[in-house]
């Protein structure tokens, strides 16, 4: 398998809508997803955790309720990766849903 290059955040922002650098001190991309009830949020954690297994690119994340803040970066890439803008259009488009 080969390894991911990082394309960086800024990058990956320029092709994505909501999305923010995320806060720390490392190359990675964040935002918050606000539902309806705690039902459709885990409904779309569902949903991202098998296309996230898909891809073999799993997310940093963190529920409350109807709130999901994520946070991605390829750890082999040191950075954001192109397998994170995939991940971050999926989860916009099931949210969306």
């Amino acid at each position: 398998m080969t390894r991911p290059v990082k394309i960086g955040a800024e990058a990956a922002l320029a092709q994505l809508s909501g999305w923010a650098k995320d806060a720390g001190d490392r190359d990675a991309i964040s935002k918050t997803f606000t539902f309806d009830d705690f039902n459709a949020a885990f409904g779309f954690m569902t949903r991202v955790a098998l296309m996230a297994d898909k891809l073999d690119h799993h997310p940093e994340w963190f529920n409350v309720y109807n709130r999901v803040e994520v946070v991605l970066t390829t750890h082999d890439a040191d950075g954001v990766s192109a397998l994170d803008v995939r991940l971050a259009t999926f989860m916009d488009a099931v949210a969306g849903a």
